[in-house]
């Protein structure tokens, strides 16, 4: 899908934990927390009531924190007696899950805190305990694959031209928290210097695939891999290997340099907010075909014309797409919007 502006809709699901979670009807901003929580690991279970001698239906009366609450490696969990006192306390850091019917108490670590930030300006549509929506308007861009966190940031451009490879000199620190516009091609060490340097992402024609495994280790796919974890938002717009990226889709890029965006992993979108009218969008998309290394797209830019039956150096037959270039299988020829 090229640019286009109008209505959309970004679902961030959510994990378990969730402590508070933004309700129907509220507005929001890209950016602003969605929902937050805390993700626990294997509880503890603390003898409670029969250490302190007292029934399990007579523990929420000698109990000196409730149920739900954190508490510290240390910290008094329930006390009974005076000058012969009987306590029990927590053996270490976390929150109180449950108490037992018994009279014991389960006990679970802390092991992340996690928020989750809109990737619209809008209207939140839904909200449950897995899923929050966020409905609004903004100029929108489709990529093919996205990976890591959602991000939210202001556009930079990182290259001189579409055809550039986004180079590792031209990041620093001045762009932290920025979406750096890559250019054709983003090579494995650029995307992880722009993480280094706290840029909020990258967005590039095509990432290399070994590039790809480089950053985010074997099992990484060509359908992306959404996280929250603590590595580079990377947007491919057409491919992988190398490319450049049409001018229909650079021109808009370009003019929107220093506007907010959005990018939502989980659908491989770029959102620019800007108003309607910001910029003028091309009124055909522009095609794509393979390049001869197979390792790549590349935008059928200039005249094309459609021929019969073409004989190809494998001396197969079949229907062509021939180009200033030469003739290209007519199979291998696709409109940005098609599905891939």
């Amino acid at each position: 899908m090229s640019w286009r502006f109008g209505e959309w809709s970004a679902m961030h699901p959510l994990p378990l934990g969730v402590s508070e979670r933004a309700s129907v009807g509220q507005r929001v901003r890209a950016g602003d927390v969605l929902a937050a929580g805390t993700t626990y690991g294997s509880p503890v279970r603390v003898a409670a009531a029969r250490r302190v001698g007292v029934a399990s239906d007579d523990l929420d009366r000698v109990m000196r924190v409730q149920a739900g609450a954190e508490v510290e490696r240390g910290a008094i969990l329930a006390r009974t007696g005076r000058r012969f006192a009987r306590a029990v306390s927590a053996p270490i850091d976390g929150r109180i899950m449950h108490v037992r019917a018994d009279g014991d108490l389960e006990l679970a670590p802390i092991v992340d805190r996690w928020a989750v930030r809109a990737t619209l300006d809008g209207v939140v549509t839904a909200s449950t305990e897995a899923v929050v929506t966020v409905e609004g308007g903004a100029f929108c861009l489709q990529g093919v694959a996205a990976y890591g966190p959602d991000a939210v940031g202001e556009l930079a451009l990182g290259v001189d031209g579409p055809a550039d490879e986004l180079q590792p000199s031209r990041i620093d620190v001045r762009q932290r928290e920025r979406i750096l516009i890559g250019g054709g091609r983003s090579g494995a060490e650029a995307i992880a210097r722009a993480h280094a340097c706290g840029v909020a992402a990258v967005v590039a024609g095509a990432v290399p695939a070994g590039g790809l495994r480089v950053v985010f280790g074997d099992g990484v796919s060509a359908h992306g891999a959404p996280s929250r974890a603590d590595t580079p938002t990377v947007l491919c717009l057409l491919g992988f290997g190398s490319t450049r990226i049409p001018e229909a889709l650079y021109a808009p890029l370009l003019a929107f340099a220093g506007a907010r965006a959005a990018i939502h992993t989980a659908s491989a979108r770029l959102f620019v907010f800007a108003a309607s009218n910001a910029v003028e969008l091309a009124s055909v998309a522009p095609s794509l075909a393979l390049v001869a290394d197979w390792a790549a797209v590349r935008p059928l830019d200039g005249r094309a014309t459609l021929s019969d039956d073409t004989t190809f150096p494998s001396e197969w037959r079949a229907p062509a797409v021939v180009t200033a270039d030469g003739p290209i299988p007519a199979a291998n020829v696709l409109p940005l919007d098609a599905m891939r």
